[in-house]
C-alpha cells in the first residue's frame, strides 16, 4: 500500500527530527530543584532558565552548561569551580540516567542526601573541596557502578560506612582531610584475598579521629602541641613541688639538729619572779 506524499513527509519528521517532546519530566524536576537550592553568585548558570529546563536534552545536546546528554536524557552533571553556594537537592536523584556527578570545588554546605542512592547508573560521584557535613551515607553502596567517590576537604564527620566497602568496582576513594572517626573499613584498606593495598593512607589522612591500616600506628603519629604543652606545664609543676617538699624537710631536720646539744639552747617555758 503506497502512502500519501504528506503522510510520508509527517512520518519522516516524526522519527528523524529532533523534537522536545521526548524529554524526561523527571530530568526538568532534577535540575529545576537543584537550581533552586544553591546560589550562583557568579552568574555563571545564566542559561539554567525554566524553559531550557522544560527540555535540557535534545538527543545528545545540551544548551545548559554543565550538563552532558545521551539519548536524550541527562548523562552528565558537572558544574566544579564556579563559586556555587547553598545545598544539595535531594531531587537530584531524580536524574536517572545519571552516570556523572561532579559539583566539586565550591562552597556547597550542609548534608550529603540519602536520595543519590538512588542513582542506580552513578559512577562518579565527585562532591570534594566544598562545605559538606554530617555523615557519609551508608545507602551510596546501593549505587553498585560507583568506580569514583571524592568528598576530600569537606566537613564531614563520623565513621567511614562499612558498606562501601563492597563496592567492587571502586578504583578511587578519597575522603582525605574531613573529620572522620573511627577504624577505616578493612574492605576499603585491604584488597579482597590479597596483602596489596586497596586504598593508601593518602585517600584517609586529615582526619584526628580515623585509625587502623593503612594509617600509621596512633603512637608514631607525634603528639599534639597541646598535649606537648600540658606535659610541659604538669613536669614543670611536679619539680616545683618536690622542691619545695625538699626544701621544707631539710629546714625542719636542720632546725631540730640545732635544738639538741645542751639546755642553753632550750626556750624556758617559767615566768620570771619580779
Amino acid at each position: 500500500m503506497a502512502f500519501p506524499p504528506s503522510l510520508l513527509l509527517l512520518l519522516l519528521l516524526f522519527f528523524f527530527s529532533p523534537s522536545t517532546s521526548f524529554s524526561d519530566p523527571n530530568d526538568e524536576s532534577c535540575l529545576s530543584n537543584l537550581h533552586l537550592s544553591i546560589i550562583d553568585p557568579s552568574n555563571n548558570l545564566h542559561n539554567w532558565t525554566r524553559p531550557n529546563f522544560a527540555s535540557p536534552c535534545n538527543g545528545f545536546t545540551s544548551y545548559l552548561q554543565g550538563i552532558t546528554c545521551n539519548n536524550g536524557r541527562v548523562f552528565k552533571l558537572s558544574l566544579p569551580s564556579l563559586s556555587l553556594r547553598g545545598s544539595l537537592s535531594p531531587f537530584l536523584s531524580n536524574c536517572t540516567n545519571l552516570q556523572s556527578l561532579d559539583l566539586s570545588s565550591n562552597s556547597i554546605s550542609g548534608p550529603i542526601p540519602l536520595s543519590l542512592s538512588l542513582l542506580l547508573n552513578l559512577a562518579v560521584l565527585n562532591l570534594s573541596s566544598n562545605l559538606l557535613s554530617g555523615p557519609i551515607p551508608p545507602q551510596l553502596a546501593l549505587c553498585a557502578y560507583l568506580n569514583v567517590i571524592d568528598l576530600h576537604s569537606n566537613l564531614l564527620s563520623g565513621p567511614i560506612p562499612d558498606q562501601l566497602g563492597l563496592l567492587v568496582r571502586l578504583s578511587s576513594f578519597d575522603v582525605s582531610d574531613n573529620h572522620l572517626s573511627g577504624l577505616i573499613p578493612p574492605l576499603l584498606s585491604n584488597r579482597s584475598g590479597t596483602a596489596l593495598t586497596r586504598f593508601n593512607a593518602s585517600s584517609f589522612s586529615g582526619n584526628k579521629g580515623l585509625y587502623g591500616f593503612p594509617l600509621p600506628p596512633l603512637r608514631d603519629r607525634g603528639l599534639s602541641v597541646l598535649a606537648i604543652v600540658g606535659i610541659g606545664l604538669g613536669s614543670g609543676l611536679l619539680s616545683l613541688v618536690l622542691s619545695f617538699t625538699a626544701v621544707c624537710i631539710w629546714l625542719r631536720v636542720t632546725e631540730r639538729d640545732a635544738m639538741v646539744p645542751g639546755e642553753e639552747g632550750k626556750v624556758s617555758h617559767l615566768m620570771p619572779d619580779y
